[in-house]
């Protein structure tokens, strides 16, 4: 902490803190990772196209991927928040919140910090008081109602790609780290850094360690994980759609901005990433990485709200 001196107190903090997160959601990783891997892995539907394989056999090599907007199609906590209330783990008032949050992510195309924020308390609160366990068992149950067919087959392709080459593949994202797990572990991946939320004897306290696992965070969940299974980082990629991830997106030697927002989109090209748009049937054109990168084809997911059509059931 000694280097973080010449910031003010607030700035410093507020580093702290992410690094905090990121540590803590590493940690939690890591220790959910050895179960996923011992579980059957499902084969990877049928992808409109291969992608190319990564460089096979490279140990040093790993996957990070966002996952609302890259993987799958909205944001993870809305849907999640659908099942919980579905469930009566809050009101209908609650339930026309997350709807407006999640209308505004497809308009917007980008997280709102002050949405995000007020999505993060929401989900707080809800879960205060119930066990991690009960989370985890209900998560399983909203993967298969809400998210499974949000999932985009082509992502889903390019990250098995790169666990046929050998590699770990990572979601990194905001969402809580029980949701992300169970994500995770349906797609076949190593495991998943999310947001971590404190517990005590198994019982969600209502609090976060650090901070929500956004921007500066993810980068460095993926620094702390990286060192903690000996990753290369110049050798490992990374996925995302924001250019809240750009700390993250830095850190790795094969960026990929996939459907990008405008700030994500002029960055990857300044800095010649590769850059790739599944939101309309042209594709955008690649930037910048030469063959010997290892991953070709890439494939993402795209802002869709499906917030309200529910209600009229």
């Amino acid at each position: 902490m000694a280097a973080l001196g010449w910031l003010t107190p607030r700035r410093r903090s507020a580093t702290a803190r992410s690094v905090l997160a990121g540590e803590a959601s590493a940690e939690a990783a890591r220790k959910s990772s050895q179960e996923l891997q011992e579980l059957e892995e499902l084969a990877p539907p049928d992808a409109v196209e291969e992608p190319d394989f990564p460089v096979l056999g490279d140990d040093k090599a790993a996957a990070f991927f966002d996952l609302d907007n890259t993987v799958m199609q909205g944001a993870a906590l809305f849907h999640f928040g659908r099942g919980l209330y579905k469930r009566k783990f809050f009101e209908t008032r609650d339930l026309a919140k997350f709807a407006w949050q999640q209308a505004w992510f497809r308009l917007a195309g980008v997280e709102d910090p002050e949405h995000m924020q007020e999505a993060r308390d929401s989900a707080l609160s809800i879960v205060k008081g119930h066990r991690v366990s009960e989370l985890m068992s209900i998560g399983e149950e909203i993967y298969d109602e809400y998210m499974a067919e949000r999932i985009w087959p082509g992502t889903r392709a390019l990250a098995q790609a790169h666990l046929d080459a050998g590699q770990k593949v990572w979601l990194v994202t905001a969402a809580p780290v029980e949701i992300a797990t169970v994500i995770a572990r349906r797609l076949g991946l190593t495991g998943a850094l999310g947001t971590v939320a404190e517990s005590v004897d198994g019982i969600y306290t209502g609090k976060l360690v650090g901070e929500p696992l956004h921007g500066p965070a993810k980068a460095e969940a993926v620094r702390a994980l990286a060192s903690a299974e000996s990753l290369d980082l110049s050798r490992c990629a990374a996925y995302s759609d924001s250019h809240n991830d750009i700390p993250m997106l830095s850190l790795v030697g094969h960026p990929y901005a996939i459907n990008p927002d405008s700030k994500l989109r002029r960055h990857a090209r300044d800095f010649e990433w590769r850059l790739r748009d599944y939101r309309t049937a042209r594709k955008a054109a690649k930037v910048g990485i030469p063959a010997a990168a290892g991953v070709g084809a890439v494939a993402g997911g795209t802002a869709a709200a499906i917030a309200l059509h529910r209600r009229r059931r």
